[in-house]
């Protein structure tokens, strides 16, 4: 995620959001069934606006534009479909404000932020695609047989993108800008809990020259439309990020059909501070990886494990540290911690925090709902719990952090590789030969050394075990949504 630093200095007005409809075909449009939902803003608790509660027969409206566009986007050269997408870039930019407002009140996170990594990283994925948008080729190949053989890689379809309530635009745009790079029709569905930005994104792709039918938004629940999205036979692909036991079962409908699919899923990653890191460096890395976005993040730090030698004083400068970091309204430019997106996130924090209590682990600080309005909670770090407490196995997803000891690397490896998640993982130590060999062992899709959440489009990232399959970011993504054919034509 960039390191721009474009913060706003003073505070950003709540946006006015006008009721939304579903985007399908290049038409606004009401759900067939006339049924809409709320959209609350979680520093508040209060109602904003409602969005279209689309149902079966508008997803397969969805489909049958995404299809019918597909053969003349396919068929667009790849240097243009790349101008279309650096314009999309451009207008992402251009429009940045009404972004972060929007992004800022669907999901509660600090504007402080947003513009820098979310609205910017946006754009910098359509730019990263258009540039490979460019390059996608096949490639000849030698045979002892009197043939021509070669290799074109074509784009697979309609994909179905199935996005989460944390980063509505970041994990949006990983998938949507690979995809049209590629040639390929996308059908998103948004999280029912922060369907705004999607919707702003439909109105930014058309002003970019997107033609109608090549992007299409439903906004609904996944209990209702899920499952028909994934399983429709008119779409080709899916790529989904969510939990781990929602991308199970969509995984296993998308199998029963037989379809491709990227699943970028759970996590629960370990950050290990060996004896020789430089612990300064290593407090702010280690706040910053379980704070982020209110903890709200898939590849966040939630398992601090600290070498026996710095134990008590890592704990000391955390109980210092955690309790001075910002926490208020995300639109006030000084704020790092928002609230929750919604009341059942923050009810499942308040559970794990209340079993650590009835394990008897030592709340070192926080531990408490924030008594304002709103879903907000305290950052909280937790100490001396064992190993296989469902606080330190499961994934929490808020601002809560365990802290562990352990007395060799061999036991610091251990225990980073005891869960079932392995989507990232870190460590914070000066010595260079350790930093290759420990990120070598550990079970993850990436790793960091000595710093926390250093992404950038051109990093492929993704989970292995229980944190899903495939990769988002880099070229790999982009060969993902493509499919590659062979052609053999003789000489003889």
């Amino acid at each position: 995620m960039t390191a721009v630093d474009d913060r706003p200095t003073a505070t950003v007005r709540r946006p006015d959001v006008a009721p939304g409809k579903l985007f399908i075909g290049g038409q606004w449009r009401a759900a067939e069934n006339g049924v809409r939902f709320d959209v609350v803003d979680p520093s508040t608790g209060s109602v904003v606006t409602s969005v279209a509660r689309a149902g079966k027969s508008d997803v397969d409206d969805a489909v049958a534009a995404a299809r019918a566009a597909f053969d003349g986007w396919a068929a667009t050269p790849g240097r243009h479909r790349a101008r279309i997408l650096r314009r999309v870039a451009d207008v992402v930019r251009a429009r940045a404000d009404e972004l972060v407002a929007t992004e800022s009140l669907d999901v509660g996170k600090p504007v402080s932020l947003c513009r820098p990594v979310d609205v910017e990283t946006t754009a910098e994925q359509y730019e990263y695609y258009a540039a490979l948008a460019q390059s996608i080729d096949g490639a000849t190949r030698q045979i002892p047989i009197p043939a021509h053989a070669y290799t074109r890689r074509e784009p697979i379809g309609v994909v179905a993108a199935i996005t989460p309530f944390n980063f509505p635009l970041i994990l949006s745009s990983s998938k949507i800008a690979p995809a049209l790079a590629a040639g390929n029709t996308v059908v998103h569905k948004p999280a029912e809990d922060t369907p705004l930005s999607a919707l702003l994104m439909a109105e930014i792709l058309t002003e970019a020259g997107v033609p109608a039918g090549v992007v299409n938004v439903v906004t609904g629940f996944g209990s209702e439309i899920g499952d028909h999205l994934v399983s429709h036979p008119g779409v080709d692909k899916v790529a989904f990020t969510g939990s781990t036991a929602v991308g199970r079962h969509a995984a296993s409908v998308a199998g029963a059909r037989l379809k491709p699919m990227t699943m970028e899923l759970g996590g629960n990653a370990a950050h290990i501070v060996f004896e020789d890191a430089d612990l300064e460096k290593a407090i702010g890395a280690v706040i910053k990886g379980f704070v982020f976005n209110t903890g709200q993040f898939c590849m966040g730090g939630p398992r601090l494990l600290v070498a026996s030698s710095l134990y008590d004083t890592v704990v000391g400068a955390l109980a210092d540290a955690v309790p001075h970091v910002p926490l208020g309204d995300p639109f006030d430019p000084a704020t790092v911690i928002g609230p929750m997106a919604g009341e059942r996130h923050l009810s499942k924090v308040e559970r794990h925090v209340a079993l650590a209590r009835a394990e008897g682990g030592r709340i070192v600080t926080g531990g408490r709902r924030v008594d304002r309005d709103g879903f907000f909670f305290e950052p909280t770090v937790i100490a001396d719990l064992p190993d296989d407490s469902p606080v330190v196995q499961e994934e929490i997803f808020g601002p809560v952090l365990t802290v562990q000891r352990f007395g060799s690397e061999d036991e610091a490896v251990a225990l980073a590789n005891g869960t079932s998640y392995g989507l990232a993982a870190g460590l914070q130590t000066e010595n260079l030969a350790r930093a290759h060999r420990v990120a070598a062992r550990l079970q993850a899709g990436i790793v960091w050394v000595n710093d926390w959440a250093m992404l950038d489009p051109a990093i492929p990232f993704g989970g292995v075990k229980d944190s899903g399959h495939g990769r988002e970011y880099g070229p790999e993504a982009l060969a993902s949504y493509t499919r590659t054919k062979s052609v053999v034509i003789s000489l003889a």
